[in-house]
């Protein structure tokens, strides 16, 4: 304390010593004031790239522990085996109401309408961009809590009292989607076409069109499934009448991307599993991303390959394998004669099936599995991932051990030999394979980039074409015109590497769910497009059940994630002697059935929001 009152005699001592008046008015050298910052294009854009920056992802990169939330992964990290444990999902699970975020994107957009020194190019692109970042955070807003209050212009409070005109109601779940629609056609014009993939373009602006129009025409359409979730006033819920006039702009909105002649389906490697994991590796001749957050560019690098990469491949002696995508997921991926199968561990008689190489179980499959999946037998920068869980006796005993590639004793041997894999599976052995597999998206093959000090710069794909033509094919198919949604889902599948397109006549909702089921994993899809096509609550209903043997099926329950354990068969004189067999197993953290509430197809609004504001009505159902 008596250290504080000498400073402080020093500092008046010091301003005495001064002209005081000139010294109090000195501009300070190191703030910017707000007058500076709108007289400069680069700084008006580092305010815009914080507002970019800003934009919320419910699974990312960032946060790739979300991404075990439902049925595409099990997460090989002790502090998240819960996600597998608790039986039903918080109310409030994925929740947003930010507006402190749209103040300032409101503020800004003031700002730059009243500014006077930027020229007219650059201002008019300035806008765009604000307006479509503030229309991709009410489209946050409203895929999460349905309608919310839409406002449009900074507020400032008077201190009367009296904060009732602050106080704005929830707007129609209908209006918002309408807002984002007709928002990203006023300024559609002003921005680039392409060229850019971190910043708002055109192609970006009818991107936003295509998803969010066919949001809605979803809600609209599949939301007479749940009459429960809904509002009398129209928060919640979609007249049926509107689900067309939605289709009809996400088909137009598509098409207008096609149109652009900017974009195109990534396809320059021969090897098409490699091709499909280029999509998220290539940043330098890409035409098929729009808009991604690229890392670089922000100058900064994230840890996803780190927590991600095989444990036997690691960079440093942390983490790995924190991710493993579930057999459930793996199953989904045809075969390339257009049919469904599961994996073949048993012939028709219940008898194991033995295989010469590990990989042979994945066979004519198609290669966006190996593209999205790092399966037994794969491998990883040019090394094999050893993933295996033992030696399976000819009694069905098994000989492994606790310890990544641990060895033991086999019988008549009188020596030791390893006997699981490096890689695991060891069961609750966390940081690796405990389910059989590692992911291989948006894992860095860069050296170094799983290095806490290097990390990665790949970057979070938000909008990419083969979306867009998934987009149309949706919206096609919804409004009977079978042959344009064959027309635009077969190109998804041409690249991937089918040999055969689907006809017309294939097409229905099972093909509908199940394209964008693989072609869209992990790439924050899963839980939006099961809540908007009103399924959620009929594949993750609670019930503890078997894997699905049935993955076309849009209504196969999935509500645990099951995993795939290779073993190598021991019995000396067998023509199977040390061939492969597989057996489907749950891991020992998994013992809870996923159950999706009616209530959480939106979130729940905070009793502080509603306190403070009580036209602000609660979400159904919670």
């Amino acid at each position: 304390m008596k250290n504080l009152r000498y400073i402080c005699l020093f500092i008046l001592l010091a301003v005495a010593g001064c002209d005081n008046e000139q010294f109090l008015d000195r501009e300070p050298t190191d703030i910017l004031g707000e007058d500076q910052v709108w007289e400069n294009e680069d700084l008006v854009f580092s305010v815009l790239a914080d507002l970019y920056n800003r934009l919320p992802d419910y699974q990312g990169l960032e946060n790739w522990w979300e991404y075990a939330n439902f049925d595409e992964t099990f997460a090989s990290n002790a502090g998240d085996y819960w996600r597998h444990q608790n039986q039903e999902y918080g109310y409030g699970d994925w929740g947003m109401w930010d507006y402190g975020y749209i103040r300032d994107l409101n503020l800004f957009i003031e700002k730059c309408e009243a500014a006077t020194e930027l020229s007219d190019e650059a201002k008019s692109r300035f806008l765009a961009e604000a307006k479509f970042i503030r229309a991709m955070v009410y489209f946050e807003h409203v895929k999460r809590m349905g309608g919310v209050p839409l406002i449009l212009e900074s507020l400032e409070y008077d201190y009367s009292g009296d904060p009732t005109y602050l106080q704005y109601p929830r707007a129609k779940e209908h209006e918002i989607y309408d807002f984002v629609i007709e928002e990203m056609e006023s300024i559609k014009n002003d921005l680039p076409d392409g060229g850019t993939k971190s910043r708002a373009t055109k192609g970006a602006a009818l991107a936003l069109v295509s998803r969010a129009a066919l949001y809605a025409g979803s809600i609209a359409n599949y939301g007479q499934l749940t009459p429960e979730v809904s509002l009398p006033g129209g928060e919640v819920g979609i007249p049926a009448s509107m689900a067309d006039a939605y289709y009809t702009t996400a088909l137009n909105a598509s098409e207008e991307v096609m149109g652009l002649g900017t974009y195109e389906l990534y396809d320059q490697d021969p090897n098409k599993s490699e091709n499909y994991t280029n999509i998220f590796l290539n940043k330098s001749s890409n035409n098929e991303v729009i808009l991604a957050k690229d890392f670089l560019v922000q100058g900064r690098t994230h840890g996803f390959t780190i927590e991600n990469i095989p444990r036997s491949l690691r960079e440093e002696n942390t983490s790995g394998g924190k991710m493993n995508p579930s057999l459930n997921l793996v199953q989904s991926y045809e075969l390339l004669d257009n049919t469904f199968a599961e994996l073949p561990t048993k012939d028709e008689n219940g008898d194991p099936i033995y295989y010469d190489d590990p990989m042979d179980i994945f066979k004519g499959r198609d290669p966006r599995l190996l593209g999205t999946v790092i399966v037994p037998g794969s491998t990883f920068r040019g090394q094999e991932v050893d993933i295996w869980a033992g030696y399976k006796l000819a009694d069905g005993s098994v000989i492994t051990s606790g310890q990544l590639g641990g060895q033991a004793q086999l019988p008549g041997s009188n020596s030791t030999v390893q006997v699981v894999g490096f890689d695991g599976p060891i069961d609750q052995l966390e940081w690796s394979a405990q389910n059989g597999f590692y992911l291989r998206k948006y894992v860095d093959t860069s050296v170094g980039s799983g290095q806490r000090g290097t990390g990665s710069s790949v970057w979070l794909v938000r909008f990419r074409y083969a979306e867009i033509l998934l987009n149309a094919a949706e919206a096609a198919f919804e409004l009977g015109d079978l042959t344009k949604a064959a027309e635009y889902m077969n190109q998804v599948r041409r690249r991937a590497g089918f040999p055969t397109d689907l006809t017309p006549g294939e097409i229905d909702f099972d093909r509908i769910v199940h394209e964008r089921k693989v072609e869209l994993a992990f790439e924050n899809h899963i839980l939006w497009d099961k809540k908007r096509w009103r399924l959620a609550h009929r594949i993750w209903n609670g019930v503890t059940t078997d894997l699905t043997n049935n993955p076309g099926n849009a209504l196969a329950v999935s509500t645990r994630v099951f995993g795939l354990k290779p073993f190598k068969y021991y019995e000396p004189g067998s023509p199977n002697n040390g061939k492969w067999m597989f057996e489907e197993f749950l891991p020992a953290p998994v013992f809870n059935a996923h159950r999706f509430r009616l209530g959480n197809y939106y979130s729940f609004i905070g009793d502080n929001v509603r306190n403070n504001n009580p036209k602000i009505v609660r979400n159904p159902n919670q």
